[in-house]
């Protein structure tokens, strides 16, 4: 499902941030990539959806080259994708219910299909009776889950989560994780960036391991 072959990062004014990375996750799969800040983490994860360009190397998304792909066509591979950011990311001027329909209107779907598909991701994160809110009425844990929500309305078969459980407590961060391993019981699969090994290790999944931009775990 995905694949990093040999793939390496180097930007200009910092040097290389991933080295030589080869992994496959399988259809199906939760991941977790673990690794100490500036471990490149982050610049992993923005490869998948082309938010980046590698400097070298290949990167394969469910069959597709990733790195070869026009910009024209990267809307198109962002549709598998369900992105999920450490700083949420919402609207704050907009309702809870208008940041999940973002996708789905993005994608043109008539408006009794958007109403359906929001209040169903809604329910599925417990934030349906709170649709009207603005984001900053909502609490950390809350707006995570907003996140989530707007990440899984469009039905992507891959999810990737940057550090989703980064400003939440300990309680908070095993329910969102409890959540994404309950979206991969149902076949999504899953790739997880986080710091927080304890938390990782409890859900016993595969974890890849970055140090100084290179794989020495997991891989």
């Amino acid at each position: 499902m995905i694949e990093f072959k040999h793939v390496t990062k180097r930007y200009p004014e910092s040097g290389e941030a991933l080295s030589d990375v080869s992994f496959k996750i399988e259809r199906g799969e939760l991941t977790f990539l673990t690794g100490h800040s500036g471990a490149g983490k982050s610049t992993l994860l923005r490869l998948i959806p082309a938010m980046e360009r590698p400097s070298r190397g290949e990167i394969t998304l469910d069959g597709v080259t990733v790195q070869d792909l026009p910009t024209g066509k990267i809307p198109f591979l962002r549709r598998k994708l369900g992105l999920i950011f450490q700083d949420y990311r919402l609207l704050n001027d907009r309702s809870v219910f208008d940041n999940v329909a973002l996708p789905l209107l993005i994608t043109g779907h008539n408006p009794h299909e958007v109403g359906r598909r929001v209040r169903a991701a809604l329910d599925k994160v417990g934030l349906l009776k709170k649709e009207k809110r603005l984001p900053l009425a909502l609490s950390g844990g809350e707006q995570q889950r907003v996140g989530i929500a707007r990440a899984i309305v469009h039905k992507p078969p891959v999810i990737l989560a940057d550090e989703p459980t980064g400003n939440l407590d300990s309680e908070l961060a095993e329910e969102i994780m409890r959540m994404f391993r309950d979206f991969n019981d149902v076949g999504v699969t899953v790739l997880i960036a986080s710091h927080d090994l304890p938390l990782v290790r409890r859900f016993s999944r595969r974890t890849l391991r970055l140090e100084h931009g290179k794989l020495i775990e997991g891989g």
